[in-house]
């Protein structure tokens, strides 16, 4: 799946780009409110870690990545066959340009086509830029878990959001 908007362009997440998604990543990670994790994952843990046909990339006109998008399975258990959580991140000088909306609505259009009813994810309360993303892309705030882990020492708390799909019954 390719899509155009502008001058953004949403494509599929291949290995091709598997340097610099996991340098936005990075990038991310060292800003200090995207992930409990500390440093990226080795592309081979993050391809067999996200699923195939959840995954996609926002593109400039010259094609350099400006962001991605991938979403994970919440369990094996059958019941939750229609539930993922997902991950976005935006290079730093890409955003405000909506390539966070972009990859979310592709992502939704994704899922919704393979007949999963609930995207959800958990954020950090200090990143508002990205709890207000997900509001306008019609997530809703589940709750906080308070203190439910350490990141660098410190407890963090994680708001938990979701989508559900208005189609899927």
């Amino acid at each position: 799946m390719t899509a155009t908007t502008g001058t953004l362009r949403i494509s599929e997440l291949t290995t091709e780009h598997a340097e610099d998604v996991l340098a936005i990543y990075q990038l991310g990670i060292d800003e200090g409110n995207a992930t409990f994790e500390t440093t990226a994952p080795t592309w081979e843990a993050f391809d067999a870690g996200k699923l195939p046909g959840h995954r996609h990339i926002a593109l400039d006109a010259d094609g350099h990545v400006l962001g991605w998008i991938a979403a994970t399975k919440v369990s094996d258990r059958c019941a939750y066959a229609g539930v993922v959580e997902h991950s976005v991140y935006v290079h730093p000088t890409a955003r405000r340009q909506g390539v966070g909306a972009a990859l979310i609505d592709a992502l939704i259009a994704s899922t919704e086509a393979a007949e999963i009813w609930t995207i959800q994810s958990g954020i950090f309360p200090e990143n508002t830029a990205s709890l207000h993303l997900h509001q306008k892309a019609g997530f809703r705030v589940i709750g906080t878990r308070e203190r439910i882990g350490r990141h660098h020492g410190t407890w963090r708390d994680v708001v938990l959001i979701e989508r559900r799909s208005p189609t899927i019954t």
